[in-house]
């Protein structure tokens, strides 16, 4: 019998071993997985009849520091990496990924999406963690902007003393923001207007 593993749930796997070892090798700088699509925002962007787009820039908003980018402190000694150098392309790796999963994604688009990245954060506390992932998302058409809105995915989570415990379960609450993100955007009743097909 072949069993797939749910994308998402495989890549929360894949984060918790490699924080865990991590843990087990001392401080350590983790580089998170290639961005891979979820089921769940698939199929919410394959029931809403939107228009394909394609995908601008995605960089870190003027005025936040440079390393908010590039990594991630509140691990305790560790950090987290993005895959390709940066979190805001993490971010649209991400939405790339989802759209491309439900047939929306088009390189010769006259829609295209664009981003800065306005937060990134996590926080493995002794007793509660805490993450936030935040975006400000364009959509523009022929040089108009239809759609500018800041988007933003938060958690907390109990936490622990022990490191080993607390920090793979922050670096996987801090992965999901990607997705949660995305899903909020895609949820977002002007970002579907912005993408309705005509």
């Amino acid at each position: 019998m072949n069993i797939t593993m749910n994308p998402s749930r495989a890549l929360c796997q894949r984060l918790a071993l490699v924080a865990l070892l991590a843990v087990l090798t001392g401080c350590a700088s983790v580089t998170m997985p290639a961005a891979a699509p979820s089921a769940a925002n698939a199929e919410k962007l394959r029931a809403t009849k939107l228009a394909p787009a394609q995908m601008g820039s995605f960089k870190l908003a003027a005025g936040k520091p440079a390393d908010m980018d590039t990594t991630l402190g509140g691990l305790r000694g560790s950090s987290v990496s993005p895959a390709n150098g940066s979190f805001a392309g993490q971010l649209r790796d991400e939405i790339a990924s989802e759209l491309a999963a439900a047939g929306l994604l088009d390189p010769k688009s006259g829609i295209v999406i664009e981003g800065q990245l306005t937060d990134s954060m996590v926080d493995a506390g002794m007793s509660t963690g805490k993450g936030r992932l935040a975006a400000k998302i364009q959509v523009k058409r022929g040089g108009q902007t239809l759609f500018d809105k800041e988007i933003v995915a938060e958690a907390t989570w109990e936490s622990s003393f022990v490191g080993a415990i607390a920090l793979p379960a922050a670096i996987n609450q801090y992965g999901a923001l990607y997705k949660t993100l995305a899903g909020k955007l895609f949820d977002d009743a002007d970002f579907k207007r912005a993408l309705a097909a005509k």
